[in-house]
């Protein structure tokens, strides 16, 4: 049922959240200035729920379509690097393969999840470029953390995101992307576009389903 909360928008965080969508028990929120649309809070499940059902993700290195798939993201990323650039696998999952495929590539990668790779040592460095695939669909307070990249890149640096954009909503509650528990927040490139400029960023969309931010000099 409907959220009677006033919710501020976890990602912009410059409006309150309005009543988007209910899909059986699944409540969503829309926020006016960003296009955001945000699982209401109290149908989030607990840190448990969502660790057994990422535990059951299939991460295999020796996958041919796993690796095709993060392709997405690392072969519009390689080119924008210099070989030796140390990056950060933000949100790497119990299987990093993304970091092993830049590793091979020639890169130094440091890894990070808050369920499989909880190592805040590596959260007081900055470096050349960060990862963040099929992550930001699973943040709860993602303007938090997108400060916290931020932080965590150096100047120039380039922070490569992948995650389904959403682009119909007259097809939101039969989209795929929506049907997974742990995704609580789904972006619009409007959203994304909002995000780079609250962050002087700029942002690219090399790909479908692909953002890379590079932070000014």
């Amino acid at each position: 049922m409907p959220s009677t909360l006033s919710i501020n928008c976890p990602v912009c965080e410059r409006a309150q959240l309005h009543d988007f969508q209910t899909i059986k028990q699944q409540h969503y929120l829309r926020c006016p200035e960003c296009q955001c649309t945000v699982m209401a809070p109290e149908c989030h499940l607990s840190s448990e729920q969502e660790k057994a059902i990422y535990q059951y993700h299939d991460n295999n290195p020796d996958d041919p379509g796993y690796r095709r798939f993060l392709s997405k993201v690392a072969d519009p990323l390689l080119p924008r690097l210099p070989r030796g650039a140390h990056g950060l696998d933000f949100g790497c999952g119990p299987g990093p393969v993304l970091a092993g495929m830049l590793e091979e590539a020639g890169m130094t990668m440091a890894l990070y999840d808050p369920f499989f790779h909880p190592q805040p040592d590596v959260l007081q460095q900055q470096y050349d470029f960060i990862t963040c695939t099929e992550v930001l669909e699973h943040l709860h307070q993602p303007a938090a953390v997108l400060r916290q990249l931020d932080g965590l890149l150096k100047p120039g640096g380039l922070l490569a995101v992948m995650t389904c954009f959403q682009t119909d909503d007259t097809r939101f509650a039969s989209w795929h992307y929506r049907r997974d528990p742990t995704h609580v927040v789904f972006y619009k490139e409007e959203t994304l576009e909002l995000i780079a400029k609250q962050h002087q960023w700029i942002l690219e969309v090399p790909r479908k389903d692909v953002a890379i931010f590079t932070k000014a000099e």
